[in-house]
C-alpha cells in the first residue's frame, strides 16, 4: 500500500485572488486524495476570520488591527486592481457569471473534504485575534506544527 501523499500551503497574502488560489489548489489535491494542510498566517489569517464581529477583550492595538483587517474571505481586497473595493466586486461578478466558486465557497469545501486548516498562534498572538473571531473547526498551532507537516510533504506552496 502506497503512503497519502501530502500538500502543505502556507497562505501569508490576504489578497482575495491568492487565497483563492490557495484554495482552489487545496481542493484539487485533496480531490487528487493528498493530505492537504493549509497554514494561514499574517494576513491569510483574514481568510478564516468570523463576518460578524465579536465581543472578545481586546488592548488598542488589537482593537485597532482588528478594525483595520477585513472580516472574512468575503471582504477582502485583491491584488492587482483592487480600484477602492470595485475590483473585488467585480471579479466576484465575474465568478459568480462563469457558475465559478467563490472564497467562501472555497473554504466551506475545503473543510468538507477535511483539509487542515491552521491558525498561526504567534501571528494571532501579534495581531490580537483570538479564537472565538475565527471560522469554527480552526486548528490552532505554531510554525512547529507547520514545520512537522511540511517535513513529509509532497507538494509545498508559499502563498
Amino acid at each position: 500500500m502506497t503512503e497519502k501523499k501530502k500538500t502543505t500551503i502556507v497562505l501569508f497574502s490576504g489578497d482575495y485572488d491568492k487565497a483563492m488560489a490557495a484554495y482552489i489548489i487545496a481542493n484539487g489535491a485533496a480531490a487528487y486524495d493528498h493530505e492537504v494542510t493549509i497554514f494561514h498566517t499574517f494576513w491569510g489569517l483574514n481568510a478564516l476570520r468570523k463576518n460578524e464581529n465579536m465581543k472578545v477583550k481586546k488592548g488598542f492595538i488589537e482593537k485597532m488591527f482588528g478594525k483595520m483587517m477585513p472580516k472574512g474571505a468575503d471582504k477582502m481586497g485583491l491584488s492587482k486592481m483592487n480600484f477602492a473595493g470595485f475590483g473585488p466586486k467585480m471579479i466576484k461578478d465575474v465568478i459568480k457569471k462563469h457558475n465559478a466558486m467563490t472564497l467562501p465557497q472555497l473554504i466551506e469545501m475545503a473543510q468538507e473534504q477535511e483539509i487542515k486548516l491552521v491558525a498561526c498562534t504567534m501571528t494571532m498572538d501579534l495581531l490580537g485575534l483570538k479564537e472565538e473571531e475565527l471560522l469554527d473547526n480552526i486548528e490552532l498551532a505554531g510554525v512547529a506544527a507547520y514545520l512537522a507537516d511540511a517535513e513529509d510533504g509532497n507538494v509545498n506552496l508559499f502563498i
